[in-house]
């Protein structure tokens, strides 16, 4: 599984936005962006305004280092957008959004999709029943994605729950009982994805 493994902070320096890839430590004053304001590199005060092209890929490379995913696996889900029915653009995001490490995140079972990532690799999530251990696995409507009934699995999504107060969005509901649990009712809708973004400035830099 291919991944970045450089500094993350410097991603959200990059696109001038919290990309929250350090979980809680983000909403606190240690927060890179709230430091230091400005791209990374020697040049990052004399940077000019951006060309065409540059917002494009910008806005591209925005909602992949939010994701976590990589150019190769990023122009998969572009060209099963483009295949799809509908506007390629929010398919796009839906699809996103439908990964199993996201919707481990946005269920407030991780910290971050990069913790929630970790999980899924190490067995602590289950999918219908049945242990997943790919965190780019598509969920569908009707999945059921629950943490392992096994005390140290349990014990982290415990821990992570209580640490943060993340609102469920309403394509996901989240059961809180002895064993916590979430179900993917449907694709979100263009205003319930987590990252404010324009799809269509992705859509016309990926088809050219």
């Amino acid at each position: 599984m291919a991944r970045y493994t450089g500094p993350v902070c410097k991603l959200c320096r990059r696109e001038r936005m919290k990309l929250f890839l350090k979980g809680t430590r983000c909403d606190t004053p240690k927060c890179a962006l709230e430091r230091r304001n400005i791209p990374p590199g020697m040049h990052g005060l004399r940077r000019g305004k951006l060309t065409d092209y540059a917002i494009h890929l910008r806005e591209k490379q925005k909602v992949k280092r939010f994701y976590g995913v990589l150019e190769r696996q990023f122009r998969r889900y572009f060209a099963m957008a483009e295949r799809s029915r509908g506007n390629t653009g929010e398919r796009l995001m839906q699809l996103l959004e439908s990964r199993l490490d996201n919707v481990v995140c946005r269920l407030g079972f991780a910290l971050s999709r990069r913790q929630a990532r970790q999980m899924i690799v190490h067995g602590h999530i289950t999918v219908n029943g049945r242990r997943v251990t790919i965190p780019s696995y598509l969920l569908r409507p009707g999945d059921v994605v629950s943490v392992k009934n096994r005390p140290k699995s349990l014990e982290i999504v415990r821990r992570n729950l209580q640490e943060v107060q993340r609102e469920v969005p309403n394509f996901l509901t989240r059961v809180d009982g002895d064993v916590p649990e979430g179900h993917f009712g449907r694709p979100p809708l263009p205003e319930e994805v987590s990252l404010p973004v324009q799809p269509q400035l992705i859509v016309e830099l990926c088809s050219r």
